[in-house]
């Protein structure tokens, strides 16, 4: 009994260290990436992506999967979006998957973590969100916005800290129950 408790616990500590990856590898982006910038950009592919001093707040998490797993959201999505474009939203006014942006909507992401991720109910408790989630909500104006929970806590309210950019370049701080949410996703590696 006692071994498989051991095994047991030993499987929680690997998926934390897992997203403690994915966390650390967000945080480094802070004082980093200053600048928000959601003008369309053409990207390399695979593995593209803009000037690292600026971005929106998917390019945190983008980078964040590269740098910490060497998974590129953008030929994931794109290779994704090609085999079932009608299951991705057509806001766009698109025809094809675009491999300079897709991967940089919130509202495709949705889709993606929500057909290969571990979708997640969504909850007021702090405590059913884990470091390394992912969480969309929504902004006033009906602006989809990605954040990424962090393993910081905000000692006021014991709520996680988030990942995110929202305007003033990539940051931690409080705003996990900030804004309306629409999703909340995990990867496991």
């Amino acid at each position: 009994m006692i071994k498989y408790l051991v095994l047991w616990l030993l499987a929680i500590n690997i998926a934390y260290a897992d997203d403690l990856k994915l966390v650390s590898a967000a945080r480094k982006q802070v004082g980093i990436t200053k600048q928000y910038d959601p003008n369309y950009s053409r990207l390399d592919y695979p593995n593209g992506d803009v000037a690292r001093t600026k971005g929106v707040c998917t390019d945190v998490l983008i980078r964040a999967l590269r740098d910490a797993y060497q998974l590129d959201l953008q030929k994931l999505v794109h290779e994704d979006m090609a085999k079932n474009f009608v299951l991705y939203p057509k806001k766009w006014g698109l025809k094809k998957a675009d491999t300079n942006i897709d991967h940089r909507r919130v509202p495709n992401l949705q889709v993606y973590f929500a057909r290969h991720w571990q979708k997640v109910a969504l909850s007021q408790v702090a405590a059913d969100y884990h470091a390394g989630d992912v969480v969309t909500v929504m902004l006033p104006g009906n602006l989809p916005h990605i954040m990424l929970v962090s393993d910081k806590l905000d000692l006021l309210t014991n709520t996680p800290f988030v990942i995110h950019n929202i305007g003033r370049g990539t940051r931690e701080e409080a705003g996990l129950f900030s804004y309306p949410m629409t999703g909340h996703y995990r990867l496991r590696i």
